[in-house]
């Protein structure tokens, strides 16, 4: 294995980046830099903001702070609890997505089944809608977060096999941490889904060509907040170095890392490719430390892990804008994605 790789810049499909509103947890600077130090020139940013991001007015102010604050591309999902249903239209000229809640991350409200029907319907059916582990009504496409156990993918295994347009996503730590870790970790371990049995974990590998995307559910809280209870970890840095150590021990190939890092995301979010956005990675073993990661919160649940896959430089659009540690794009490089 060859010391150095190159890759596509990789897409994260899934980041809380809390800006505006919770900036004492990460910013849009703080996160983009997290993303290029973890190999991702994409990232897709949640609206669930302190002010949730459920009018026009909001996502537009969003992008604002964006454009002067990222280093690296970032699209924001609109979100919706369905009342805002008159606004679709044009936010989906600056959203890449739908986002719906739906159960008790955001206060236990759960939405009529009939009322979801009327979303679907007003929402452009060129961008998708992305749902907690709900399978109602798929009349569309619908991507399915953060899945996590045995008994949801195969709901959805399912559903793909009768024709429904659906995909689904998984994040590293459903991935590499089981409900055991969690009692070690402590609050650390405390996230949305929780963290499973190891049989769950298990089914997840064996039906990797079954889940679509990874999605690090990249969700930083200060070490305050985590001891007050807080549900969510970070992972825009580790998410990489965990699937390199995942392919040099046969879990995983090169080219099933590429197509659930990027093409997929590609595909599902209609975004558009450029070859000379590119990652240069190295293999060679180190371990993960809380010590120089570049998200705010400071922190990880993989600290002390031993894995390969360290980014040494980013370059997005051709300009070279990470190297060997250090962030090298101007504020406000990043560009903002809008359909």
């Amino acid at each position: 294995m060859s010391n150095l790789i190159t890759l596509a810049g990789l897409i994260d499909p899934h980041v809380h980046l809390r800006d505006p509103g919770q900036t004492q947890k990460e910013d849009f600077t703080t996160g983009t830099s997290a993303a290029l130090a973890g190999g991702f020139t994409t990232v897709l940013d949640m609206p669930n903001n302190a002010d949730p991001v459920f009018t026009i007015e909001r996502l537009k102010a969003k992008i604002e702070i964006a454009k002067e604050k990222t280093v690296c591309d970032i699209g924001f999902y609109f979100g919706s609890q369905g009342d805002n249903l008159d606004q679709f239209a044009e936010a989906a000229e600056y959203a890449v997505g739908l986002k719906l809640y739906l159960n008790v991350t955001t206060g236990n409200f759960l939405m009529d089944p009939s009322y979801l029907k009327k979303i679907y319907a007003a929402w452009p059916a060129h961008l998708p809608v992305l749902l907690h582990a709900e399978l109602k009504g798929l009349n569309r496409p619908v991507h399915i977060c953060h899945m996590p156990s045995r008994e949801i993918l195969q709901k959805i295994i399912s559903a793909k096999q009768a024709g429904l347009p659906v995909t689904c996503g998984v994040t590293p730590h459903h991935l590499f941490l089981n409900d055991k870790d969690a009692k070690r970790l402590g609050v650390y371990g405390q996230m949305k889904p929780s963290l499973k049995p190891q049989t769950d974990v298990d089914f997840l590998w064996e039906h990797l060509d079954d889940i679509d995307l990874f999605e690090s559910d990249h969700a930083p809280h200060t070490h305050a907040e985590k001891q007050e209870g807080a549900f969510g970890v970070p992972g825009l840095e580790t998410t990489l170095p965990l699937l390199l150590t995942a392919e040099r021990d046969g879990k995983i190939s090169r080219e099933q890392i590429i197509d659930k890092c990027h093409t997929q995301a590609l595909k599902i979010f209609g975004l558009k490719n450029d070859k000379t956005t590119k990652v240069e990675v190295s293999m060679e073993e180190y371990e993960l430390s809380n010590n120089g990661l570049q998200t705010k919160c400071a922190w990880t649940p993989f600290t002390s892990r031993k894995v390969i896959g360290k980014v040494q430089t980013v370059y997005l659009r051709g300009n070279k804008v990470y190297e060997n540690g250090k962030v090298l794009a101007k504020l406000g490089s990043g560009k903002v994605i809008s359909n």
